[in-house]
């Protein structure tokens, strides 16, 4: 039987969706995608008492008062209701031992759950910064990414660099509570995170691999991502 991804559903204009690449990630993998609709802790609860795992995908800003600033003038759309839902998701997943997957916005929402901070935006904060938004098409990748040869990360991809595609202005400033740096772009951003206790997979990638596991395209690594988080479902 397939094991239950509980995945935090976008919210926008009065509609819930979930990407296809996303859902097709899971299902690749041999995990069953639980949309899950913004919601109250009470129905979190109750979601996360029938799922193995929890993948927190892409979207907004993060609100910087979740993490204790400002906004700055850089500052793209929040959505208040989405944070409330995810920052109660994380910290009940993790409280629970549950596998988490973040991606992009996701691992953002991991940092801050557990206490991190983020930068508001990249281009106006890192001198020298690279491209970090790319347009379509997302499968394309724009840069590299260095990986901490102990990590979890570089067990299931491999040591050393590979390339990523990149959609976001935002990335992890200071890890939160439990949480460490395993990845970085050329320019010092952060690109992953993940627990520092070896035995939970926790991690978050500020890249995009569900654009990138196409096997016509000759990327096997990042169908590993996919598929070990599903394996860690059932340890």
């Amino acid at each position: 039987m397939r094991p239950v991804i509980a995945v935090s559903m976008g919210h926008k204009k009065g509609t819930h969706y979930l990407n296809d690449p996303v859902a097709e990630a899971v299902l690749g993998a041999g995990g069953l995608p639980w949309p899950v609709p913004v919601c109250a802790r009470e129905v979190v609860e109750q979601v996360l008492l029938q799922a193995q795992g929890l993948l927190l995908p892409g979207g907004e800003d993060v609100d910087p008062a979740a993490y204790g600033e400002t906004p700055a003038p850089e500052l793209g759309p929040v959505d208040l209701e989405r944070d409330a839902c995810e920052l109660d998701l994380v910290r009940l997943a993790w409280e629970r031992g549950l596998p988490i997957l973040g991606i992009c916005r996701g691992a953002q929402v991991l940092n801050v759950a557990r206490g991190g901070s983020l930068l508001q935006d990249i281009p106006s904060t890192v001198a020298g910064a690279l491209a970090h938004r790319q347009g379509e098409p997302y499968g394309r990748p724009v840069h590299r990414v260095v990986v901490d040869p102990g990590s979890r990360l570089a067990k299931i991809l491999g040591e050393g660099e590979f390339a990523v595609n990149s959609m976001h202005h935002q990335s992890v400033k200071a890890p939160g509570a439990g949480l460490k740096v395993v990845a970085w772009a050329p320019d010092g951003v952060v690109e992953g995170i993940e627990s520092q206790d070896p035995a939970r997979f926790v991690l978050g990638v500020q890249w995009h691999p569900e654009y990138l596991v196409d096997p016509a395209a000759g990327r096997p690594a990042m169908r590993r991502l996919f598929a070990a988080f599903i394996t860690a479902t059932a340890e």
